[in-house]
């Protein structure tokens, strides 16, 4: 089956959903990488792409394989819906955050 194809297409707003819902949990944790390249003799422009590039691309395919595995187990369209559940409750959160560290 191609990657992008009529069978894909159902499933590609569920992944972009749960790519952006676990972006920013996920690049947290990249820390290792962050000091790696600091430690390389790489220009700082560079270092900084590759580390969007990869928090991107481990985000996109930790939502494929969330998307993919609630598909499975419950339709793909429960699935992309849990996925703007998710964004929705990182932005709810985050905005909670931002507020209680302000004093609001």
């Amino acid at each position: 089956m191609p990657l992008i194809g009529p069978d894909w297409s159902a499933l590609l707003p569920g992944i972009a959903l749960w790519a952006l819902a676990l972006y920013l949990p996920l690049s947290l944790p990249l820390t290792r990488l962050e000091q790696a390249l600091a430690a390389g003799s790489l220009e700082p422009a560079v270092q900084q792409l590759l580390l969007v590039i990869a928090s991107l691309a481990l985000a996109l395919a930790i939502g494929t394989l969330t998307d993919l595995g609630l598909g499975w187990a419950l339709g793909p369209s429960w699935a992309s819906s849990l996925g703007l559940m998710a964004c929705g409750w990182g932005l709810f959160t985050a905005l909670a955050s931002r507020a209680r560290d302000n004093g609001e």
